[in-house]
């Protein structure tokens, strides 16, 4: 347990806080790639603070605070030029760097006024269907080009915004026990409650013993399941929390970023940014790329439970807003939890001592790839099917298209391997 000081040190993040210095230091998704090309400004919460994500009729992409300096209307009701975005109240202009570039009024104002009305600005860039951001100080690290967001495959975004702190999602990522008791023996509880049937990829799935390393990206996390041996994928392999808001899962062709932006102390957009690329099927040059909210709570207030990430978000939130560590009762089982407490606590001392935090990224690169397990809990392709019907997936436009892929895929392999 954690005493209430160190606990708001970890879950607050807005501007001035410990933890708010360690989040600036990373880019965020803050819009689907899909949303400004049908309207090119959007208004954007990020880190406790406000601000409007736009696209250059250039092509470019910026972010600056909402307020304009002039008199504080939204600038998410601009108006989008070729090189910037000018207020929609009086026609200040501003560049993607956020200096003011035009005051319509004006038009004789001296170089040195308008620099003294620059708006606050951050960077913006696109990357695998998602527009993203970053808002901190100083030269920006490299964009991470994690796999993920450039592998061939069919991009499929279900998300939520969720009323609670980010940590405590994250904290899940690094507890696998829950697998066994959230997802498979309570799972198998609501499914016989409801008479649904029970996925067989998530029923069963009881721990011999886990284990995680620290990596220059996060923890990898590793289980042993009851009939499995150490040259399992789940152990041998594993997949990782990826510092500090992601985590990259999946197996048997469904590869998953589970995405978890600190909106602010008591918010989060989690996305799960899924690609479909299932081996033994030559994909179309035309994948889809699509995004829609998923559901997670019925008009009566209760948690929707009949699906794994709707089991997750019961958990996440019914912790409440910000989740009370003072009085928690540790155990030798949240071994994962407690290295993620001290990842983070070592970034906050690493960011006082002016030290980039773990996983800043400055070198140039293609493409990051991480660990990640390819045959989940050794069910073969049942795994896919199994997760898109019981999933967050299920509420995709495209999920029996996807069923279907991963169904000829297995066929396909199955032929190859006959051959």
């Amino acid at each position: 347990m954690l005493t209430q000081e160190q606990n708001d040190a970890l879950t607050q993040i807005g501007p001035g806080t410990p933890m708010g210095g360690v989040l600036r230091n990373y880019w965020y998704p803050v819009a689907f790639t899909r949303e400004l090309d049908e309207f090119p400004v959007k208004a954007t919460r990020l880190l406790g603070e406000n601000f409007a994500v736009f696209k250059t009729r250039e092509g470019g992409y910026g972010i600056v605070a909402e307020k304009c300096p002039h008199r504080g209307a939204s600038l998410v009701y601009g108006i989008v030029e070729d090189d910037g975005l000018r207020c929609g109240y009086h026609g200040w202009k501003f560049g993607t760097g956020g200096d003011c570039l035009e005051i319509l009024a004006e038009p004789d104002s001296s170089e040195k006024f308008r620099a003294d009305c620059s708006v606050r600005a951050g960077e913006a860039q696109e990357l695998g269907g998602l527009i993203w951001a970053y808002v901190g100080e100083g030269t920006s690290p490299e964009l991470p080009r994690y796999e993920a967001y450039t592998m061939h495959g069919h991009r499929d975004m279900g998300h939520a915004i969720i009323p609670c702190n980010w940590l405590q999602i994250m904290e899940n990522a690094v507890d696998p026990y829950h697998v066994e008791a959230l997802h498979g023996n309570y799972f198998e509880f609501i499914a016989e409650q409801t008479g649904m049937e029970m996925p067989g990829s998530f029923g069963g799935n009881k721990h011999e013993k886990v284990a995680f390393d620290d990596f220059e990206h996060g923890i990898i996390k590793r289980r042993l399941l009851v009939g499995q041996d150490e040259e399992s994928d789940d152990w041998k392999i594993g997949h990782p929390l990826v510092f500090p808001y992601k985590m990259w899962v999946g197996g048997n062709g469904v590869y998953q970023m589970q995405i978890r932006v600190p909106i602010d102390d008591t918010h989060t957009n989690v996305i799960f940014y899924t690609v479909h690329a299932p081996d033994g099927i030559e994909l179309p040059d035309d994948v889809h790329t699509v995004d829609y909210p998923i559901e997670w709570m019925n008009e009566d207030g209760t948690y929707i439970v009949d699906y794994i990430e709707g089991q997750d978000i019961m958990a996440w939130v019914s912790q409440g807003e910000i989740a009370d560590r003072v009085n928690e009762k540790i155990t030798k089982s949240d071994v994962g939890v407690v290295a993620c407490r001290r990842m983070f606590r070592k970034a906050i001392e690493d960011v006082a001592e002016g030290k980039d935090p773990l996983a800043v990224v400055r070198e140039p690169h293609d493409v990051i790839k991480l660990p990640l397990e390819r045959s989940k809990f050794g069910r073969g392709a049942e795994f896919a099917s199994d997760w898109i019907d019981n999933g967050s997936m299920k509420f995709s436009p495209i999920a029996q298209e996807m069923k279907q892929l991963h169904i000829d895929a297995a066929k396909a392999r199955e032929a190859m391997d006959n051959a």
